[in-house]
């Protein structure tokens, strides 16, 4: 289908494009931006007046729930939350049940994400079999089957040994490993470590559980040569640290949740499980530390972390509830937020959902061109209301978790529709 996109702000942060300009689509491309092609005739004409004609949003960080976890997601529901966020690819961590240690899960799941045709699913592979952290992985086959990278989840590596051995065998074959810092047995509790954790009487996790972590990997990175990328920064302190192993030239990239960008320790409020998440959400200058590193680079992407729960595992006890919460629908107005109060802008903004995330997922892109706007790319985009006023009602939601800190929370900036290779999947 031939697709006309009239009227519309064109922004593409990768190439630094900002300006009101017509996008025309055909065989799943961007065939031009601006002047349309003599002889262009248009199937559909999409009017984006008083919208922005944007990449399609790079989520480096969400659960589908499959395999296993039917009962608190599925891939049709949450890839239907995916494209009505404006998110047309993302990154699954491996933590399904069975774990993704095995080529065949991982073929299944990618032949499953293809045949609903909605956003394009990258899986990481597990690092070590079933997250046990003793075997490694057949890194080889499993990127053969489609996996970008290899990752432990949230399952902290204790055997220091083990994490150096696959960091040497992931710098052999070019393999990037995706880890979370937090130490095993620093990080066994369920809020940040202050006074509000000490006040509500909830086991803290320390800075250092995180900070203990970062340390050794960069460490065993310098010894390696390993290519590492670091999930879920939450500490002004961890953000330091990124930034100096960043000035030596190491080639070390991160990402920040929604949840610890926005959102501080004092908004558990009165032990608002909705609230428990993992990492905990830290203190204020904790939060106004990672708003910086994200908009000056330090921090490469904006991820919405999200992890669809189901609500018996959420009307619990704090300490007994299961962390997570859905964020695929708010990724995209959360950015807009971010953007607009700290004063790293629009484009910015939108850099960190599509063309920095992107640029993470290079060699899995294979030239496709996902994460930007340019003439003969794929035709991913997300097309958005700035303006758009909306609170966050979680029955609502797409997605089957309906679980949020930020529920009722009033956000601006909406996709209005979702375009993948050419094909209008949402709106």
């Amino acid at each position: 289908m031939n697709i006309l996109i009239t009227h519309g702000r064109v922004i593409d942060p990768a190439s630094g494009t900002d300006k009101k300009a017509d996008v025309a689509l055909a065989d799943g491309k961007i065939v031009a931006i601006g002047n349309t092609p003599a002889g262009f005739k248009p199937d559909r004409t999409i009017d984006a007046t008083d919208c922005i004609v944007a990449p399609g949003l790079v989520d480096l960080a969400a659960r589908l729930r499959e395999p296993g976890y039917e009962h608190e997601g599925m891939l049709e529901s949450e890839m239907a939350a995916a494209i009505a966020g404006g998110v047309t690819s993302l990154v699954c961590p491996p933590d399904t049940d069975p774990v993704l240690d095995e080529p065949g899960l991982v073929e299944m799941l990618k032949f499953r994400a293809e045949k609903l045709q909605c956003a394009r699913l990258f899986p990481l592979g597990a690092l070590t079999r079933n997250l046990a952290g003793g075997v490694l992985t057949e890194m080889a086959e499993l990127t053969e089957a489609g996996c970008i990278g290899f990752s432990q989840a949230d399952v902290p590596l204790a055997d220091t040994q083990v994490l150096q051995r696959a960091l040497l065998y992931a710098s052999t074959f070019g393999y990037t490993v995706w880890l979370r810092p937090q130490d095993r047995d620093l990080g066994k509790g369920v809020a940040a470590s202050g006074p509000l954790a000490t006040r509500l009487g909830l086991a803290g996790v320390p800075v250092s559980a995180e900070t203990i972590a970062i340390f050794t990997i960069v460490e065993l990175m310098k010894s390696t040569g390993a290519r590492v990328h670091l999930c879920r920064i939450s500490s002004a302190r961890g953000v330091a640290l990124v930034r100096e192993a960043k000035a030596q030239g190491l080639p070390l990239t991160c990402d920040v949740s929604i949840n610890s960008l926005h959102l501080a320790d004092v908004d558990i409020g009165y032990f608002d499980s909705r609230a428990r998440l993992n990492p905990p959400l830290r203190q204020q200058g904790d939060r106004e530390a990672l708003s910086a590193a994200l908009a000056d680079g330090t921090i490469d992407a904006l991820v919405s972390d999200h992890t669809p729960v189901e609500a018996d595992a959420k009307t619990l006890p704090f300490a007994e509830a299961e962390p997570g919460a859905t964020g695929l629908e708010l990724l995209l107005p959360l950015a807009l937020q971010w953007g607009e109060r700290s004063g790293a802008g629009m484009a910015r903004a939108i850099e960190v959902v599509t063309s920095a995330p992107a640029r993470l997922l290079a060699a899995a892109d294979a030239g496709t061109g996902i994460g930007r706007l340019i003439e003969g790319g794929v035709a991913d985009l997300c097309i958005f209301e700035p303006s758009l006023e909306w609170q966050v009602k979680p029955d609502a939601l797409r997605s089957q978790g309906k679980h949020t800190p930020f529920s009722g929370y009033p956000l601006v900036g909406r996709a209005r529709h979702t375009l993948v290779a050419g094909r209008v999947v949402h709106g």
